[in-house]
């Protein structure tokens, strides 16, 4: 059996090496699918012997992960973003499914710690979480949704042993950018499928959300971390919904508010 690695990048210059050099070793081939970084992120790639990179203009996450997928040549694929790393446990893990002429599942997930700068991460929803990472290639495909993808598959999933460390944003001007990029293109996702907004949602919305996070889910646990991510999710409702409700008013009027990322 054989693994590839496939990523998708765009301005990952702080992230991707840390990723290469974690997993070299276990890899027999690695697919990168770049969104036309203005960073070093292809100089950094290219000088790794094992990398293939593509790229491409993006169109929405789940596009972008499947076109990674069909460039897969391998009988298992390991789909992580730049920030994942696998420690040494989950490596062993992966490496003894994909030995093994007979893998008890086609898709498996894998824990995720979740760091937010210098801290980690344990509770408002962003603790015991598992995602699918590593899958047979004919097993599965991603949602075509431009955010929030999800891997399609009939197959029910093993736990892999081990974790992937989520160094999720680097600083609070990283975290809020990415917010105000995930808020476009959610409000893109809901304004395509017809969602309707009011300005009772608008303001319910952020409220309910931290309690959800900060109380319901125990985020008060992490301290004035756990504070900031429910703050932060909070902020991220208000401007998906607020923005949804932009885009609605200006289909109205008969003009144009087009994403650009």
């Amino acid at each position: 059996m054989s693994l590839s690695l496939a990523v998708i990048t765009y301005n990952e210059e702080d992230n991707i090496a840390r990723l290469l050099n974690a997993l070299e070793g276990i890899l027999d081939e690695i697919i990168i699918v770049d969104s036309y970084s203005t960073d070093k992120t292809k100089q950094i790639c290219t000088e790794h012997p094992k990398v293939k990179f593509f790229e491409k203009k993006f169109e929405g996450y789940g596009e972008q992960k499947n076109y990674a997928l069909d460039l897969c040549t391998n009988d298992w694929v390991l789909f992580l973003d730049a920030d994942e790393v696998p420690d040494d446990a989950l490596k062993k893990s992966i490496k003894k499914v994909v030995d093994s002429p007979h893998a008890e599942y086609q898709v498996y997930k894998a824990k995720f710690i979740n760091h937010l700068g210098i801290h980690i991460i344990r509770y408002g929803g962003w603790g015991n979480v598992t995602r699918e990472r590593l899958f047979r290639r004919n097993a599965a495909k991603y949602s075509d949704d431009k955010v929030h993808e999800h891997l399609v598959t009939r197959e029910k999933a093993g736990i892999l042993e081990g974790n992937i460390n989520h160094y999720t944003y680097s600083c609070i001007h990283h975290h809020v950018t990415k917010i105000n990029t995930y808020s476009d293109m959610m409000a893109e996702k809901m304004f395509v499928r017809g969602k309707k907004i009011n300005r009772l949602k608008i303001i319910l919305s952020p409220i309910f959300e931290f309690n959800k996070v900060f109380f319901f889910k125990l985020g008060f646990l992490d301290g004035f971390a756990g504070f900031y991510v429910a703050k932060t999710m909070a902020y991220y409702s208000f401007l998906k919904y607020i923005k949804l409700r932009e885009k609605v008013k200006l289909k109205r009027l008969g003009m144009k508010n087009v994403y650009h990322r």
